[in-house]
């Protein structure tokens, strides 16, 4: 007799309207983790998962693309404000930002959490001649 199989029901993800995406603009690659006001996080994408490869992955493109398909997953969730924090020197920080922007979520605030150095590493010696 056949055995009964029984199928796993997909979890739903408890979403707030609310919410804050964290965009790392890396050299060489641009990271979007879109969390709920704890700082849990919900979804995640990056250009490199966008179906970028090798220096085409540092693009303001790639990063658009990125932020569209995390945002994209957010917004059919049920997510509508959130809160933008950047951080690192990348190219895509911008781009991205247009991308949340443009899948219909409501921006209530960025800020910019680039770590900048107060002295800095210790200069070369001087160059004997």
């Amino acid at each position: 007799m056949p055995r009964k199989t029984t199928r796993k029901k997909k979890k739903t993800k408890n979403v707030t309207p609310s919410g804050k995406a964290y965009i790392t603009a890396g050299v060489n690659n641009t990271l979007i983790t879109i969390t709920d006001p704890a700082g849990n996080t919900l979804f995640a994408n990056s250009s490199g998962k966008a179906g970028f490869k090798g220096t085409r992955k540092s693009t303001p493109y790639a990063a658009t693309k990125a932020a569209e398909l995390a945002a994209g997953d957010a917004v059919t969730a049920g997510m509508k404000d959130i809160a933008v924090i950047v951080n690192g020197p990348g190219i895509g920080r911008i781009s991205a930002i247009k991308a949340l922007k443009s899948t219909g979520l409501n921006i209530v605030s960025i800020s910019d959490e680039t770590p900048m150095p107060h002295n800095g590493c210790r200069p070369k010696k001087k160059r004997k001649m």
